[in-house]
């Protein structure tokens, strides 16, 4: 019986949260409401502050549940694993409203008065894990600093997807991310593995 309210409690949270990802991404911070939240996802007000104590601290469970929609579809290992990140990214935000939205406010953040960079600490951290397994794999060039691409990646994605989203509503994304891994694996990648980089911007499906 416990177990059955626990699933329930889970899936409730989770539909509330997917439900604030999609109306945040469609009217932004300020326009999300509690009540248009709560009609998304068929709940009651009451049942949304039970899981979540306001409606920042529903802003700020979206956008650090970024690597959910992206880490478990992942299989690669080292430096291609970096990678695949990126290219996943690329295609989900393309597609999925709750990273569409954590993105969206990550960034925006500011105007409705928070500072949370969770989200980009937890990139930092996973991507460095990335680099440190690339580097005991003999991938990385004995210069490369894993800290440091780490942060340039997570700073640079953060830069394409913004003027991707101005250009092309992020059309363009996928090939954007592949252009910047064009440029930056000669860098820091032995050169006979940064040849065998799988850069197609249709490996998001396939990873």
């Amino acid at each position: 019986m416990a177990r059955t309210k626990q699933e329930r409690a889970v899936r409730t949270r989770e539909s509330i949260l997917r439900a604030a990802a999609e109306v945040l991404d469609e009217y932004g911070f300020a326009g999300a409401s509690i009540t248009k939240i709560a009609e998304r996802a068929g709940a009651t007000t009451g049942a949304m502050y039970f899981h979540f104590k306001s409606k920042e601290g529903l802003a700020q469970a979206v956008m650090n549940a970024q690597p959910d929609t992206i880490v478990p579809l992942l299989q690669s290992q080292g430096l291609q694993r970096l990678v695949d990140i990126t290219l996943v990214w690329s295609r989900q935000l393309q597609e999925d409203a709750l990273l569409r939205a954590a993105v969206r406010l990550a960034v925006e953040q500011g105007a409705f008065g928070m500072r949370d960079d969770t989200s980009y600490r937890t990139w930092m951290r996973i991507m460095t894990e990335c680099l440190l397994d690339a580097r005991d794999r003999g991938e990385l060039l004995a210069s490369t600093d894993p800290v440091e691409v780490a942060e340039f990646v997570v700073g640079a994605c953060t830069g394409i997807q913004l003027y991707s989203q101005l250009v092309s509503g992020r059309a363009d994304l996928p090939e954007r991310t592949v252009a910047m891994w064009r440029y930056l694996l000669p860098g820091i990648a032995a050169p006979a593995v940064a040849e065998r980089i799988e850069l197609a911007t249709d490996r998001a499906g396939s990873v």
